[in-house]
């Protein structure tokens, strides 16, 4: 398994950048998109950020066009859209692919470390997320232990290891992310 760290990535604005700057803090990572009826959980994320970023928090926003064309801005609109809509002041980083044969080094090795994603709704929501799919796009999900849709979380502790993984509509303000994260900053 590669070390986390040492992927490169890109900042939103097109910089450089790899994980290796938050080494010994607690990463949330979020693949995140402007278009879906979870956008609004970049409020929770937010506010999840600014609560335990003084403790040692950082959520890394990755925007991905993966799901029914979510995400189909620029880097540049992208950023505008979340500074302007939900004034997020955590890292963005440029978009990646989060599934497929194209998938990003970082999330095939974020899924492998954690092939399960947490949540007493998973299935109830994969059903739902179905009959959407198969009705709107004539398409399914992807199988399992594949991203299910935007905003999928990943719990990164201080060690750089994968701890939890969390389904797309568990909020960030969920007790189960909130008792995680301070789990993890405890540790």
């Amino acid at each position: 398994m590669a070390n986390l760290y040492e992927i490169p990535l890109e900042r939103i604005n097109g910089e450089p950048a790899s994980l290796s700057e938050y080494q010994g803090k607690v990463m949330l990572i979020v693949n995140v998109a402007s278009q879906c009826g979870l956008t609004k959980q970049y409020e929770g994320l937010e506010q999840i950020y600014g609560r335990f970023k003084d403790a040692g928090l950082v959520v890394c926003g990755f925007p991905a066009n993966d799901f029914g064309s979510q995400e189909p801005g620029t880097n540049q609109e992208i950023a505008k859209f979340c500074t302007t809509n939900f004034a997020v002041n955590f890292p963005m980083f440029s978009k990646i692919e989060v599934t497929g044969p194209s998938t990003h080094p970082l999330y095939q090795e974020l899924i492998a470390a954690h092939p399960q994603a947490a949540g007493e709704n998973r299935h109830g929501f994969r059903e739902r997320l179905e009959g959407f799919l198969r009705e709107k796009h004539n398409a399914s999900t992807n199988p399992e232990p594949g991203i299910l849709w935007n905003f999928e979380k990943f719990l990164v502790g201080r060690d750089g290891n994968v701890i939890a993984r969390f389904s797309p509509e568990i909020t960030p303000d969920d007790p189960q992310v909130v008792n995680a994260i301070e789990s993890a900053l405890a540790a």
